[in-house]
């Protein structure tokens, strides 16, 4: 078997995530940009994204912030759109959950956008609605089943 010659592993290769604790300079969209919030994960470093301007991307995550930066459905992230290309576009940014919360107060995201959600999606389910879903058994009907 060959010996291994090089200077460390998978654990070397993800590094301290140190600057991951630090707050960052809110960084807004410029001209060509657009906020998006993640729909889905399809793997080999690409999403599905709702664009705020109401359109659906095919979103690839750039290989600076692959592997290191990680991205689940629900994220607000800022997202480069494509001059040859209106259906795709590229994840530049992530937005952490207080950067989201921040932009949303700004004014930069609508009213209506879901934040810190894991399930994005129309579902607009009320808790008053859950109470009507609720059957209650008596003693006599579990000795019948």
């Amino acid at each position: 078997m060959p010996k291994n010659k090089g200077k460390g592993g998978k654990n070397r290769k993800r590094g301290k995530n140190e600057a991951d604790d630090e707050k960052r300079e809110l960084i807004f969209k410029e001209d060509g940009q657009e906020y998006a919030q993640v729909l889905r994960m399809l793997g080999n470093g690409r999403c599905e994204a709702m664009c705020i301007d109401g359109t659906k991307r095919l979103c690839h995550i750039r290989g600076k912030m692959h592997k290191k930066v990680w991205i689940a459905s629900g994220d607000i992230v800022l997202v480069g759109l494509r001059d040859y290309q209106d259906d795709k576009a590229d994840v530049i940014l992530k937005y952490m959950s207080d950067e989201a919360r921040l932009l949303k107060a700004y004014g930069e995201l609508p009213d209506n956008t879901r934040l810190n959600e894991g399930i994005v999606g129309d579902l607009d389910v009320d808790d008053e609605n859950l109470i009507d879903d609720y059957v209650e058994f008596e003693d006599e009907d579990i000795d019948r089943i």
